[in-house]
């Protein structure tokens, strides 16, 4: 079975996870769907973003790289194909994480972070 692409998720990041669902919530209308204090998502008809936290740090910096999760239905056809090209090494596939996902990721050449996550429960619907 071949991987299903379904949508991409920028991760933005934040320093008061609250007040940012906020200021999306009052200036553009998103509604929050999942999360805490640390890491939300937050939905305006078809577009998604999540914010997560960061200390604003030299070791966890606000602004740096930036992050985009891409969600698909199959993971594996996709993270094979990967292994096979060098792109990624194959104990990175992480199954069953604790928030509901298989995932993996990897930088790009200016250290933006890329995820690839199925939902494990509903990677057949679109991811909130």
């Amino acid at each position: 079975m071949k991987t299903e692409f379904l949508c991409t998720v920028p991760v933005l990041p934040s320093q008061n996870i609250t007040r940012d669902i906020d200021w999306y919530s009052h200036n553009f209308g998103f509604v929050k769907t999942f999360g805490d204090h640390m890491y939300a998502g937050m939905r305006l008809e078809d577009i998604v973003i999540h914010l997560q936290w960061h200390a604003d740090t030299a070791a966890d910096p606000i602004l740096g790289g930036s992050v985009v999760r891409i969600f698909v239905k199959n993971i594996e056809p996709y993270f094979e194909s990967l292994v096979v090209k060098g792109a990624i090494t194959c104990d990175k596939l992480i199954k069953n994480t604790a928030w509901g996902t298989h995932e993996f990721g990897l930088y790009d050449l200016n250290n933006n972070a890329v995820f690839v996550v199925e939902d494990i429960e509903s990677s057949s619907e679109k991811t909130s």
